[in-house]
């Protein structure tokens, strides 16, 4: 009798286990699709403004927030306005997207992990200091520091986004792979920085100053020069993948990817000053490629390829108990 009374009770955990790991997966899964989302209007985000500003057409709307006194510009649109109009619309409906995941972490708080509402309101204070960087890129007329700072906290956006869609994938953990992490965040580390001098060079039109009358020809220099450390660290991590066989087959798919970014942002960057700086769409896909890059490297930091699902574990454990 009290070994079946053992077993009932173990019986009655494990369905109230399944019952209540499934009731919060379901606020997981809602989380995980909006963070997905997230990603993709951030990069999209990054990239149009990098077409924003290769296009000349960050003041083609004189006013903020809305564009010559509307919400839609009907009477003064062209392909700049169009731009500066759209670059806004998709900061807004970010904004949106962040406010909203943050507002459901805040009712649904005593169904999901302790850290997500705390990190969702880091989130939020960042789009409200990069609403204040669109405001005052518009106010100060590109101050070239202004708009530096605008991408990055665009990037500090993206890695957040990254970082808590990872965390909500691996909740238990085997391995935490420090030492990996470390060897990732510093191509990261230097990328954040080249993307910084390459604003820098844009937005100061060093680069064309340099190539037309070779002046000012620093900050070009040290955009080409950090392209070398950041290659071989990526190449350092490929072979430590290799050397580290597991690591390749958990993540062959990204250091792939990570491969082939790495050579095309190389051969974007030359053949933009081959044209010197005359073609927007290699210098837009160069954008493109950065932001790639970093979210790639953000993902593998982030992931831990020997996790197990959280659902799984929990489960297993418990069939454990009632088989023993």
């Amino acid at each position: 009798m009290v070994f079946k009374s053992n077993l009932l009770c173990k019986i009655i955990g494990f369905v109230h286990l399944i019952n209540n790991q499934l009731y919060k997966s379901k606020y997981l899964t809602i989380f995980k699709r909006l963070g997905s989302h997230s990603v993709l209007a951030l990069i999209a985000l990054i990239v149009i403004g990098g077409a924003t500003r290769v296009m000349e057409a960050g003041l083609a709307c004189p006013d903020w927030p809305l564009c010559y006194g509307s919400f839609l510009p009907f009477n003064h649109m062209n392909l700049r306005v169009f731009l500066e109009w759209f670059h806004r619309l998709d900061a807004f409906l970010v904004g949106i997207l962040i406010l909203f995941k943050f507002a459901l972490s805040i009712i649904w708080k005593d169904e999901i992990p302790n850290w997500l509402p705390k990190t969702y309101s880091l989130l939020l204070f960042l789009v409200i200091v990069q609403g204040s960087f669109g405001a005052l890129t518009v106010i100060n007329l590109l101050d070239s520091y202004i708009v530096t700072g605008h991408l990055l906290i665009a990037f500090l956006l993206l890695i957040t986004t990254i970082s808590i869609n990872q965390n909500l994938e691996n909740d238990y953990k085997e391995e935490s792979l420090i030492w990996w992490r470390f060897l990732l965040f510093f191509p990261l580390f230097l990328t954040l920085i080249q993307s910084f001098i390459g604003v820098r060079l844009s937005s100061t039109w060093s680069a064309h100053i340099c190539l037309s009358f070779n002046k000012q020809c620093l900050i070009l220099n040290t955009h080409k020069l950090f392209a070398f450390p950041i290659a071989f660290s990526i190449l350092l991590i490929i072979a430590t993948a290799i050397y580290k066989r597991s690591l390749l087959n958990a993540n062959w798919k990204y250091l792939s990817a990570l491969i082939f970014l790495l050579f095309s942002q190389i051969a974007l960057g030359v053949l933009s000053l081959k044209t010197n700086l005359n073609e927007p769409i290699f210098i837009i896909l160069h954008q493109l490629n950065a932001s790639l890059f970093i979210a790639i490297l953000t993902t593998l930091i982030f992931r831990n390829p020997f996790a197990k699902k959280g659902l799984n574990h929990s489960l297993n454990s418990q069939m454990v108990g009632i088989n023993s």
